[in-house]
């Protein structure tokens, strides 16, 4: 049976659900992207809060805390078939508990390990990488200032984002814009969120911002050896796919 759901964590974790408690489970898929086999039954799983919440509770008691976090940030990579990698890696996680985490030669964890590695990693180079301009918001915003960074990041992890920059800007508003998946995470007053955001050209750099644009690409070019330049250990350490984004790579 291929099960099919909204894309959402709890749908994932319903899913989970009728593996056990109705048909096995022999694919989990997307429901927006599902591309239906004649040879192969498929079902919708509605997302249940209460079934979601069992299956929560049982990776925290049975397994740990620690690997419901790693579940849950292996579900936000962008892995192919991610949803059966997390399955498998739950279903040997119910037989072994905790050590779980030590059978590094078990295929299942190590490709678990793996993605959430590759997760970790994106969220520490983003946290550098992020570059904020102040922007001057239209109606849809009142007409506030604030700080605006727009990424194309390869894994959905603005939410991972967080911790590291509200404490950064206690006192400041900002935006977060996921482009590549039209989302955003939203800071002010203390609190965040994610949504869905479409409102970027509703935003508009400030005279200054303009001004210290301008000074930091010519601080960029001043500081720059051109004898010494290394484009591919420039390209190691900062992937062009992300230059786009870059203050001091835009013209």
């Amino acid at each position: 049976m291929d099960y099919l759901y909204d894309e959402s964590f709890e749908g994932f974790l319903c899913c989970v659900f009728r593996h056990y408690y109705q048909e096995k489970a022999e694919g989990i898929f997307p429901q927006s992207v599902y591309q239906g086999d004649l040879l192969r039954a498929n079902s919708v799983v509605e997302t249940d809060e209460t079934e979601a919440s069992r299956v929560y509770t049982a990776i925290e008691n049975k397994i740990s805390p620690h690997d419901i976090k790693r579940i849950y940030m292996v579900f936000r990579s962008s892995i192919p078939d991610k949803e059966m990698q997390l399955l498998r890696y739950i279903r040997l996680g119910f037989k072994k508990g905790s050590k779980i985490r030590l059978l590094f030669g078990d295929p299942d964890v190590f490709a678990v390990q793996q993605a959430e590695r590759r997760v970790v990693h994106e969220v520490h180079r983003m946290c550098g990488l992020a570059r904020f301009s102040e922007v001057a918001s239209g109606a849809e915003y009142a007409g506030k200032v604030i700080l605006y960074a727009p990424m194309e990041p390869d894994h959905d992890i603005v939410e991972f984002l967080a911790p590291h920059f509200c404490d950064r800007f206690k006192s400041e508003a900002f935006i977060i814009h996921d482009k590549r998946r039209d989302k955003a995470l939203v800071s002010a007053g203390g609190e965040w969120y994610i949504t869905d955001f479409h409102g970027a050209d509703a935003l508009s750099d400030t005279d200054g911002e303009k001004l210290y644009r301008k000074l930091w690409r010519e601080y960029f070019d001043a500081v720059a050896i051109r004898e010494r330049s290394n484009p591919a250990c420039q390209r190691r350490f900062m992937p062009a796919r992300y230059w786009n984004n870059l203050t001091e790579m835009s013209v």
